[in-house]
């Protein structure tokens, strides 16, 4: 419920492991402030349960942040009460790197506990970042009405999905995510990879879009890689990831028009 004049709190989640959360959250902050009503308070981890009692709407861009009993509830409730969360890229991804010596494998823990159900999608892995077309599943939607296929360069996501979703975006996808514990059998099956997706929980509802991958030269060095040698901005130079990223915002901040479907 919006407060005094009609100002709308926002909680912008940020940060975690392997991406350019820096790049990710100058342009989300750009977002935001295309709304004069809308008023962001930044964290960089789940540890906001106070300001989300009190938020609005919620957004978050994460790689491995791991909520803590407690703020998984606060989640919950939030979206519970009729709170608007617009999920982005890993925020659904709990990953483990192997130790010791042999090729590197990733887990991916199932350490989200009822978040999952919330979210309706845990990552499970993702074949090697390369070019792949995402397919419009409902044209009508407005957040894709207008938008046809279109090719993104970023990580295909493979989830473990949970609860009624309506699939606006998908992709398709079935071989190998080499790398990943699950990988082989996770994606063997031919079911479409959801990309953009709308969650109803309780009062209130989750826009995820597993879109968003973005990498600066210095962000795997816990993974043994100094310098990358080179940025990577991904989807972030694609014209559609931006304009259905825009009109994401919007819904989640309850602009007439983008919140219709």
């Amino acid at each position: 419920m919006a407060g005094p004049a009609g100002r709308l709190d926002a909680v912008l989640v940020c940060g975690g492991r392997w991406h350019d959360f820096d790049h990710a959250r100058l342009r989300l902050l750009e977002l935001l402030g295309e709304h004069p009503r809308v008023r962001t308070t930044v964290y960089q981890d789940y540890d906001c349960e106070a300001a989300l009692d009190e938020a609005d709407l919620l957004v978050t861009y994460t790689c491995d942040v791991r909520p803590r009993p407690a703020q998984r509830a606060a989640l919950a409730r939030f979206v519970e009460r009729g709170g608007r969360w617009l999920a982005l890229h890993g925020t659904n991804a709990v990953i483990e790197p192997s130790t010791g010596g042999g090729p590197r494998v990733f887990t991916t823990p199932r350490l989200l506990g009822e978040l999952a159900q919330v979210l309706g999608s845990q990552f499970l892995a993702h074949p090697p970042i390369e070019p792949y077309q995402v397919r419009v599943t409902r044209p009508d939607h407005p957040l894709v009405a207008g938008i046809g296929p279109f090719t993104v360069t970023d990580e295909l996501y493979v989830c473990e999905l949970h609860g009624e979703l309506e699939v606006l975006l998908h992709a398709e996808y079935t071989g190998p995510c080499r790398g990943f514990a699950e990988g082989d059998s996770a994606a063997l099956d031919d079911a479409p990879r959801p990309v953009l997706y709308l969650k109803r929980h309780g009062a209130g509802e989750v826009c995820y879009f597993t879109l968003g991958h973005c990498r600066g030269r210095y962000d795997v060095q816990d993974l043994g890689v100094d310098d990358t040698g080179r940025v990577d901005r991904g989807p972030w130079r694609t014209p559609e990831f931006l304009t259905v990223l825009r009109r994401c915002v919007e819904r989640t901040v309850g602009v007439r028009g983008a919140a219709g479907g």
